[in-house]
Parts: C-alpha cells; structure tokens; sequence
C-alpha cells in the first residue's frame, strides 16, 4: 500500500420479495458511477471537503445501484451490473492494485436462479481484486448473512436502528473501519459468526421497543469494548425463501476469545428473546382496523396496509385493502395511498382535474389476493413525472382519496402528500402501504394500526408458505430449544 490507500466503492442494493410476483428491471434501478457515485457519501463531498478519518485516501467509483424493495431482480439485469462492476474493478486494479473495497449493499437481494446473490457478487469480486484487498461491507439489518458472505468479506456490519434513522451513520462506520485498517497495517480482523435460527418480519423486531431495543442497545456496548472492532445483529429478511434467511450474529476482533464470547452473548440475547418480539403497533385484520379507526376520536388514524408494503417488496398493486374499503366505505375523510396502475393513472391524466372517470385498479401484478377493482370517482388532481412514481393521480370516490401512481412509490413523508393536494393530518383517517410507520408519519399520527392484509410481504409468515430454509427455524418450526449457537471463526 502506498502512501494513499485506494479503496473501491460497489455494490447493488434491494431486498427482494420471493413471494412476490413482481420482477425488478432495470428500469427499477438508480445507477451512480464516477463523480455521481462519489457524491452519495456525505464524507467524502460533503461542505468542506472530505471528513478527517476519510481524507488522504484515493477512492475509486465502480458501479452502485439501489432500487426500491421488490421482487426478484431479473438475471440478466443482475448479470450485466454485475459484469460492469467486475470490469471497472479490473481496470481500476490494473491501474494500480485496490487496498481495500467499501460493498455497500442491502443484503436481501434475491434474483431468478440464485439463492444468495451477494455472496456471488462478492465472490466474483474477491476474484478480481485478490485476497489481500479488504472488502468491508455495510448492510442493512433486515439482510441476511450466509457463512460464505461472512468468508467473503473481511469486515461487515448493519444498521443498529429499525426504523432506519442511522443507515448512513453505519455506511460510514463500515467505511472508516477499514480506513482504520488499511493506515495502522493490523490488515484482516478475526471474525465470530453465530447463525440464530430466527426468522421475524421487521415489524416485530423494531429497536422502538423491547426486546430489539435493549439487544441493540447491547451491541453498541459489545462494538466499544476491548478486543472488539465491530459487532452486528442481523435480523433477517422475512419474505424471501431461501436457506441464509435466518438472524445472524457477527463480532470483528483482534482477539478471537473475546469476540467469540460476545458473538456467544448476543446470539444467546436474541434467541432466548424470540417469543417476546411483538408488533410494533397493536395488530389485526384490515376490517378489524378499519373498524377501530371509524370509532375512534383521534385523528388522523393511520392504518398500515402492510402485507403490500413497497418498501419491504411489496408489488404496491395488491387490490385487497382497495376493494374492502369502497365495497363498504366509511362516513370519513380517508386517504389511501397508494396502488400502481399505469393504464388507470393514464386515464386520469387525460380526464384531467375535474373528471370522472371509471378505472379498474389494481390487481394486475399480484393478482392473488384480488383481482382489479373498479374505481369510480373525480380526478383531483395529477400529478405528472414524480421522480419516484411516474404520473400519478388522486381519485375521489366520495370522501375517500385514491391515490394512483404509473411506478411503485412509498408514501413515508408529507410533502408526498402534499404534493397532490392531500394533507393527511387533516384527514380522519390515513392508509399506507407500510410496515412501521417511518418517523415523520409515525409523529403524525395520532393513533395507528397494523393491518395483517395479505400480499407478497405478509405478516403472517406462516401463511406464505416457506420451505427452503434448510432446517428448523422460529417461529416455523418450534421444537427446537437449543440450537447451540456455538460461533463459527473465520
């Protein structure tokens, strides 16, 4: 290594629903290279330069992409990312030799025909880069960790807050240990991976509450400590059916003993914890939501259509929710947001504001659960080429708002809404498809139900229908006691 480390930046991010029968395009992705990928990282372009710990060192854009969650990524979309990444890491390496490479991914990719995607891409990478390079990788929580990933990368981590509000705080704690690394020449850490067979949907695991809140609180503890860089609990990704879904442990260390003991510890927290992980929010069937929210007095009522949760891998056109509430809608001011229809959106917009128009919602990707539902109501307003959702429309039938969009589009802040003319705290009640609410709608809501609806990330686990997970894991199957949890070394 010379005076400047040279470190890569690559990756590909998404968790992607097996249970969905949506299919992630390229279409479905933001590609950054070059000076674009760069600015991504606040520590390295942000106002005055890069920070302190992230100066002095020569990083190299490959290729990132990230998409919204969703199905399965289609293989020949993932096949050309990945073969454009392996190309611009070889001429980068040809160059003159990477010291390290920061793999920012999700750790939920699922594509057609591969069982675990990021190992693969990170197996293709260590062929180019070479053994010695460090490979540190940042992860989302709600990823999963095969024993080969964990071979595969010299340091990882995740998130330790669920909602999300310390992603980027993780990226760059993944990036400046190996930063560290690469300066004080210690090179490879020891590794302690304890698999924790454990699979809960995120909205039972959220750090908000106990037991995840004091878990988390722990690892924190457990990254300080003497002989420890890093330590990580991997929740796992819910809706994807495949042997690595499962909770994951893993502590980076100098000292094996003690990284082995703290993997031990915290593996051991989790696993004797899996009975108590609640909802985050009191939980029932979208009728039994809707109910309660109609007879409350609090408002906005906000209620999470969650089984087709965008952000989670939903399709974002299961009809179910729709069709429940026009079948029957109540005497209040409701918003739904949102459900996908290109044709409906396309209707609407050539109505124009003011309109009536008759559309068929819905139902057309995942048609398990409903089919298309027939929307009758007044365009009020349009909204055209959102950045995220195409063309959208909001459609009022009666006193409840529709909101229609060309492209999948999480509804998570208010300017979303108020872009369309909608303000939902105003409004007596408030459906999204969601998981937990995220923070700003979270602070919004004046009271809030889950809603068990189905859907390509339904809640109800046990009803998806897993079978490859490669042995026995909770809450699928409850005979085991002990599953040992000894750590694995690398």
């Amino acid at each position: 290594m010379g005076d400047r480390p040279r470190i890569g930046i690559a990756g590909i991010a998404i968790e992607s629903s097996t249970f969905s029968p949506h299919r992630t395009g390229l279409a479905d992705f933001t590609v950054t290279r070059d000076d674009a990928l760069l600015a991504r990282y606040e520590w390295l372009t942000g106002e005055g330069g890069p920070a302190r710990w992230a100066a002095g060192v020569d990083w190299i854009p490959l290729l990132h992409a990230r998409a919204l969650p969703g199905g399965a990524v289609e293989a020949d979309v993932y096949t050309g990312l990945k073969d454009e990444i392996l190309e611009r890491a070889a001429a980068a390496a040809a160059a003159r030799p990477l010291d390290g490479l920061f793999f920012d991914i999700h750790g939920a990719m699922s594509v057609v025909g591969l069982t675990d995607a990021e190992a693969d891409l990170a197996r293709a990478l260590r062929a180019v880069v070479g053994d010695q390079v460090l490979i540190s990788a940042s992860m989302d929580l709600h990823g999963n960790v095969s024993r080969e990933l964990a071979t595969l990368c010299d340091l990882i981590t995740c998130y330790r807050m669920a909602p999300h509000e310390d992603a980027w705080e993780s990226r760059e704690r993944a990036a400046r240990n190996l930063v560290t690394r690469l300066r004080d020449g210690r090179g490879k850490p020891e590794l302690a991976l304890v698999p924790v067979p454990v699979l809960l949907p995120g909205e039972k695991t959220s750090t908000r509450l106990e037991p995840a809140r004091s878990i988390y609180q722990r690892v924190a503890e457990v990254a300080g400590a003497d002989g420890v860089l890093d330590a990580a609990v991997w929740v796992g990704y819910a809706w994807a059916d495949e042997p690595r879904c499962h909770a994951a442990v893993v502590v980076t260390g100098d000292d094996r003993a003690v990284i082995s003991g703290y993997a031990t510890e915290l593996a051991r927290a989790y696993w004797d914890a899996r009975d108590g992980f609640q909802f985050v929010a009191p939980a029932a069937s979208f009728d039994e939501c809707l109910a309660a929210a109609v007879a409350s007095d609090k408002r906005p009522f906000f209620i999470s259509d969650s089984g087709d949760n965008p952000t989670a891998g939903g399709a974002d056109d299961v009809s179910y929710v729709l069709g429940r509430l026009l079948a029957a809608p109540p005497a209040a001011d409701v918003i739904y947001a949102s459900i996908v229809d290109p044709a409906a959106v396309a209707a609407a917009v050539a109505a124009g504001a003011g309109a009536t128009v008759t559309v068929e919602a819905g139902g057309k990707t995942d048609s398990g659960p409903a089919g298309p539902v027939s929307l009758t109501g007044t365009v009020r307003s349009v909204r055209r080429e959102d950045p995220v959702g195409g063309d959208i429309a909001v459609v009022a039938a009666g006193r409840t708002s529709v909101i229609l969009t060309s492209r999948r589009k999480p509804y998570h802040v208010i300017a979303d809404f108020a872009a369309l003319g909608l303000d939902p705290v105003a409004a007596d009640i408030v459906i999204v498809k969601i998981g937990y609410l995220e923070p700003e709608l979270y602070a919004a809501a004046a009271d809030w139900l889950l809603a068990l609806t189905p859907g390509g990330v339904d809640q109800d686990l046990l009803r998806l229908g897993h079978h490859k997970l490669g042995g026995p894991v909770f809450p699928f199957d409850t005979s085991v006691t002990d599953p040992g949890l000894s750590p694995w070394l690398r």
